[in-house]
């Protein structure tokens, strides 16, 4: 498996995201990988099952494309419990 953060497979979706007043753009694998793996692991927690998934469909994506929809799938439920969508 290559690096996943520097991943350059796009997801099926563009998500934007308001944190922190600032909006962020999440495109691609290794933009959404740096995003839900940067912030704190205590923020994720309460969400701990969908982040492990995403996290785990964004690794596989980043080896095999064919593999973005399962991980933007898995990014959408994260994003949507964590009410950042």
């Amino acid at each position: 498996m290559g690096d996943v953060s520097s991943s350059d497979t796009p997801l099926k979706a563009t998500f934007k995201i308001k944190l922190n007043g600032e909006t962020v753009t999440i495109a691609t694998v290794g933009q959404a990988y740096r995003f839900i793996t940067n912030l704190n692991s205590v923020e994720w927690m309460e969400f701990r099952t969908l982040h492990d998934e995403a996290v785990s469909a964004l690794e596989k994506a980043a080896d095999n494309a064919m593999l973005a929809i399962p991980a933007t799938n898995a990014l959408r439920a994260l994003f949507v419990r964590a009410r950042l969508l």
